[in-house]
């Protein structure tokens, strides 16, 4: 039996307060055509209760060219706008699923 290296992202985003109302309103939209892409395991953005403006992001993807292909839909679309600039804290690993 083949194991597969499945690509999973964890982490989070400190967004400011001056554009939270813009990145929740994306984020359904964004949240929706990432479930829908070709080898998207799991993908879920939370904002914590306990710090406003801080979104937990754990995504996870069949194999590495799922990942990538993600990465590029991902940087010409109207979520990579709203948040453009918005450092990102994540770590990628790889697993066997």
């Amino acid at each position: 039996m083949t194991q597969t290296r499945n690509i999973v992202l964890t982490g989070h985003i400190d967004v400011p307060e001056d554009r939270l109302e813009a990145v929740r309103a994306a984020l359904p939209a964004h949240i929706t055509l990432t479930r829908a892409e070709p080898g998207c395991l799991s993908f879920l953005v939370v904002e914590e209760r306990c710090q406003p403006g801080r979104f937990n992001v754990s995504e996870r993807f069949t194999d590495r060219a799922s990942f990538d292909a993600h990465q590029e839909r991902m940087k010409a679309s109207d979520w990579a706008q709203i948040t453009a600039g918005i450092p990102r804290h994540y770590t990628i690993t790889e697993v066997t699923s």
